[in-house]
């Protein structure tokens, strides 16, 4: 009895104290795990970042005399890209109209093009200029990069036209939850898209150990995979539909409230509103909970070491002790209570 109660009662208690801290526990699997995580991978945008982006920069090269804004929005308002809504929103507050656009498509990790006016352009990041055989200007780049935007370029087939640069702001726990997560002897990268450059400013703007930048999204779980193959228990981080595999890939997969409905189907645990300051939380209540598991099974075990035999009548031949049926029964009770009460006590463990 005492000891199918040790390890439920425990895990029931827990999951109960996460609820009240905003974490959703999906199963005891997933609690189990995170309290042996070691690495913790966190997506930046909407993650780390408030997932707000807004245009900061604009700056153009080309030598032509079309509205270049004007092609870049209209380009952007066919994509459903979070940095697209944030050109858009940009090109409505100048009261751009946006032009029509022919044999859109849209580069998965890289950006999009599409035909305006009988011209192809193509929007994106610099794995997509490269690709076009394009010279990037390195110095406009690293100008963005110092403040942290993440640059976009507008080009046609022979010449990049302009840079856009997009910032997100940082979430105000951001910092101070990885600092209470270093204090738990975990380390923390950042997984993103942006230019190398980019990711490394945000990256040291909260303190993050490894940046893993410029990664495409369908290479996310690879990431993640490379972190385990070094041995380490990792705990994925994210809040989008292209972290989900992410997420399951993960030893543990966490997922934002504030995400979309795939990663948090594809994750064991979800924090709700998208507060980051939930993490450090939810490990330090997931290594409580299964420290108070230990305790329950040793009183349990050492319990029935010493009561079964003396029930079973070994100290009757040597000095005539039996063990009163009534007795037995109250110590049974009273073991199981002491159980139950050693797991409530995690309602008032402080995280």
């Amino acid at each position: 009895m005492r000891l199918g109660l040790a390890t439920p009662t425990a895990i029931i208690v827990g999951v109960g104290k996460a609820a009240g801290y905003g974490i959703l526990v999906k199963n005891a699997e997933s609690l189990e795990k995170l309290r042996s995580v070691d690495f913790i991978v966190l997506d930046k945008t909407g993650t780390l970042t408030k997932g707000t982006p807004s245009v900061t920069h604009y700056q153009e090269v080309g030598s032509t005399k079309a509205n270049l804004l004007q092609i870049l929005a209209s380009l952007e308002s066919q994509s459903e890209h979070p940095l697209s809504h944030a050109i858009v929103e940009h090109a409505k507050a100048k009261n751009l109209k946006f032009k029509p656009v022919t044999s859109f498509t849209s580069i998965s990790g890289q950006g999009l093009k599409g035909n305006v006016e009988k011209t192809e352009y193509y929007a994106g990041n610099t794995k997509l200029m490269t690709e076009l055989g394009l010279s990037v200007d390195k110095s406009i780049l690293e100008d963005f990069a110092k403040q942290g935007a993440t640059p976009i370029m507008l080009a046609n087939k022979k010449q990049i036209l302009a840079y856009l640069g997009i910032s997100d702001t940082l979430k105000d726990e951001s910092s101070q939850a990885i600092t209470d997560l270093h204090a738990l002897g975990i380390k923390v990268a950042m997984l993103t898209g942006d230019h190398r450059l980019t990711a490394e400013y945000i990256g040291k703007q909260v303190g993050i150990d490894r940046v893993l930048s410029e990664v495409m999204p369908s290479d996310k779980a690879d990431e993640v995979s490379k972190l385990q193959n070094e041995g380490y228990k990792v705990a994925m981080v994210g809040d989008g539909v292209n972290d989900a595999p992410a997420l399951a890939t993960s030893d543990v997969g966490i997922a934002m409230g504030t995400g979309t409905d795939v990663a948090i189907e594809s994750a064991g645990l979800t924090l709700l509103g998208g507060n980051l300051e939930r993490l450090p939380q939810a490990i330090q209540l997931a290594r409580t909970t299964f420290r108070v598991i230990k305790q329950n099974l040793f009183w349990a075990f050492f319990y029935n070491i010493i009561g079964i035999p003396i029930a079973a009548g070994i100290l009757y031949p040597l000095y005539g002790i039996m063990l009163n049926p009534g007795i037995a029964g109250a110590a049974m009770a009273f073991s199981s209570v002491s159980v139950v009460t050693n797991s409530l006590r995690l309602k008032y463990a402080k995280l």
